[in-house]
């Protein structure tokens, strides 16, 4: 199993992105879902997740500004945004994938591909 945190600021796309990883990514489990930055900085230390999907703009912090604030960075990232502008500074930062919303389900499949590959090679 996948442990996994979902962080973005807006709760139906936390519904959304938790439905479809439950019904196209069964070896995905989400251990925690957080509506904001600060939130998901407890969440992280707490939990100690193998996967975050982050949204990149929210209150207070956004997702970059969020990753920016942790000190070891051990878990892969998935950001999720309706923004395409950011993806550049998101693979920078070694992100698994960009997913734009609403996430295609074919996207998402492939992206939870790569991170399965990622923890299987280490």
């Amino acid at each position: 199993m996948i442990r996994s945190l979902i962080i973005d600021d807006e709760q139906n796309c936390i519904d959304s992105l938790a439905f479809d990883l439950g019904k196209y990514c069964p070896e995905v489990e989400i251990i925690e879902t957080c509506t904001s930055p600060k939130q998901g900085l407890v969440s992280i230390r707490k939990q100690k997740p193998d996967l975050v999907f982050l949204d990149v703009q929210m209150p207070w912090m956004n997702g970059f500004e969020m990753l920016e604030v942790i000190e070891e960075i051990n878990f892969s990232i998935i950001f999720t945004t309706a923004f395409d502008q950011f993806a550049a500074k998101a693979f920078r930062l070694s992100a698994i994938d960009y997913l734009l919303k609403p996430i295609d389900t074919n996207d998402l499949k492939d992206a939870v591909k790569k991170v399965s590959e990622k923890i299987a090679f280490k």
